[in-house]
């Protein structure tokens, strides 16, 4: 189980997040919608740990992996490295095998630099389930993504999440994008930013996540 209590964060004296509640379960998706600078990114690395200056008590389980808005990659290091310099406990056949997963086993002795965005998130897709994490955070994956390799990603997150089942937390401004891969959406408005709502998406996404 993991549970979030965020009473309060701020940054100096602006308050950003207010009294943020929620729990959930490994093997559940959950999308968090709201306007741009309303604080989902700011939830998001309290939630991963990485920042940890609030008032609140945060419940996560050990295994943790966070995609970013932009791929953070080695760019001095090779495809394959950035695998198993971030997961040592990968042999070369066992990241090879993940590149493979991902369609860029092709890549792997070429540099982030030579790679499409596409292409670079894919590989941070692959780095952040190589860990098979019970908790994946993912704040707007698919940013910047024309159309058709956004939906390639959502294919490719989508049979991810399948095969390694952890609780995933996305962020997105896309309602398309939510309704697809969460069980539950969390709004936030305000200021400071509060939850204003809790729904579930259609059937149909439910079955995919697996519900009974």
């Amino acid at each position: 189980m993991i549970k979030v209590d965020v009473r309060r964060k701020a940054f100096g004296e602006q308050e950003i997040l207010r009294d943020i509640r929620f729990e959930m379960a490994i093997g559940e998706t959950i999308a968090i919608l709201g306007p741009s600078g309303i604080g989902k990114s700011t939830l998001l690395r309290l939630i991963a740990g990485i920042d940890a200056d609030f008032d609140g008590e945060i419940i996560r389980p050990d295994r943790i992996a966070m995609v970013f808005q932009e791929p953070v990659l080695l760019p001095w290091r090779s495809v394959l490295q950035n695998l198993t310099l971030v997961h040592p406990q990968l042999g070369k056949d066992a990241a090879l095998s993940a590149l493979e997963r991902i369609g860029i086993a092709d890549k792997a002795r070429l540099f982030p630099g030579q790679l499409s965005l596409g292409q670079q998130r894919r590989l941070a897709l692959a780095r952040a389930f190589a860990g098979q994490p019970e908790l994946l955070v993912m704040d707007e994956p698919y940013v910047s993504l024309d159309p058709g390799t956004a939906e390639e990603m959502l294919e490719l997150t989508e049979a991810l999440i399948a095969d390694t089942r952890p609780a995933v937390i996305l962020v997105t401004h896309s309602q398309g994008e939510a309704d697809r891969l969460a069980r539950r959406i969390l709004r936030l408005s305000g200021r400071p930013a509060r939850l204003v709502d809790d729904a579930a998406p259609d059937i149909g996404s439910a079955s995919r996540e697996g519900a009974p």
